[in-house]
C-alpha cells in the first residue's frame, strides 16, 4: 500500500503570522520544526496502519521546509519543485493508493485563518471552479481524482477541515487551529502531533476508496489583486478577461486547468 503525503505549513499548530512561514525570518525555525513533527506523525500513523511506502511532498514555499531527520527511516521525501502543473502534488500518480495532507489552510477570500490564501498570497484574491471558491486542498483533491486516488485525511485550520469534510464526505480531519480575525486559537503542538498520528492511522486502516468526482467541465475564474495580472493571464491560450481583475478559462480536462493556473500565477 502506497501513501502520498502533501505537506504545507500555514495549517500547522500555533501558526499566526506570515513571518512564521517565511524561511528568512528567525521565528520560522520553530514552525519548520513543528511542521516536520506533524509530518512525521502522519508517517508513523500510515506505517502503523500497514502502509508499505510513504512518499512525502514538501509543498510549502521553496519546498525544502521539512527537516528530513525528523522523519521515520522508511519514508521518502520530494524536496524542491518538479516544474510541473501538479505543484503541491508533484510525484503523485495512479500507483498510489491514497493521499494524506497535513498543515493545510483556508482559501483566499475565506476567513478561518489569518494566513488564508490560494497558491500565491501576493497575487491571488480568489480561485473559483464552476462558481465555487477553491482552496488548495480542493484543487489538490481534484488532482488526486485525476489519477483516480482517494484523499483520506487532512489536518489544518478548523474552517478548512469543516469545508473539506463537506467536499469529501467521510474524510478524516484534525483541526489544529481556528482563525479569529488576524489571530489564531490553537491546540497544543504535542496534542496536534498525537491527533494527527491517530487520525492518519484510522484513515489508512479504513482505506476508503471513493474518489472525488471530477466535473465534466471546468469553468475557472481567477481573480487577482491587481488588474494587470488578470490582463496578463488572459493572454493564456483559451483564456479571456472576465472583469478588470478576473481571468476566465474553460476546459473539460483538469490537467489543462492546472496548466492555466501554473502558467498564469
Amino acid at each position: 500500500m502506497r501513501v502520498f503525503l502533501s505537506a504545507d505549513i500555514e495549517g500547522t499548530a500555533g501558526i499566526a503570522r506570515w513571518e512564521e512561514a517565511r524561511a528568512q525570518e528567525s521565528c520560522h525555525q520553530y514552525f519548520k520544526e513543528q511542521m516536520s513533527r506533524e509530518v512525521a506523525a502522519a508517517c508513523r500513523g500510515a506505517l502503523a496502519a500497514g502502509a508499505d511506502e510513504v512518499v512525502i511532498k514538501d509543498a510549502h514555499g521553496p519546498a525544502s521546509t521539512i527537516i528530513p531527520s525528523y522523519l521515520p527511516k522508511n519514508v521518502r521525501i520530494i524536496r524542491g519543485w518538479f516544474g510541473s502543473p501538479q505543484l503541491m502534488m508533484d510525484g503523485l500518480d495512479r500507483t498510489f493508493d491514497m493521499v494524506v495532507c497535513t498543515g493545510y489552510h483556508s482559501a483566499a477570500s475565506w476567513d478561518g485563518n489569518p494566513l488564508a490564501h490560494t497558491i500565491n498570497v501576493s497575487k491571488v484574491d480568489r480561485v473559483a471552479i464552476n462558481g465555487e471558491t477553491c482552496s488548495e486542498f480542493m484543487l489538490n483533491a481534484y488532482t488526486a481524482a485525476y489519477h483516480n486516488v482517494p484523499v483520506v485525511f487532512v489536518s489544518g485550520d478548523k474552517n478548512l477541515c469543516q469545508r473539506s469534510s463537506e467536499f469529501i464526505p467521510g474524510l478524516t480531519t484534525v483541526s489544529t487551529l481556528e482563525g479569529i480575525g488576524n489571530a489564531s486559537l490553537s491546540i497544543h503542538p504535542e496534542t496536534a502531533v498525537e491527533q494527527i498520528e491517530t487520525g492518519v492511522k484510522e484513515a489508512v486502516l479504513a482505506h476508503r476508496t471513493e474518489v472525488v468526482k471530477l466535473p465534466k467541465h471546468f469553468s475557472v475564474d481567477l481573480r487577482f489583486k491587481e488588474q494587470h495580472l488578470a490582463y496578463r493571464a488572459a493572454q493564456f491560450p483559451g483564456a479571456s478577461l472576465a472583469e478588470a481583475k478576473t481571468a476566465h478559462f474553460e476546459s473539460g480536462d483538469y490537467m489543462e486547468v492546472l496548466r492555466f493556473l501554473y502558467f498564469t500565477i
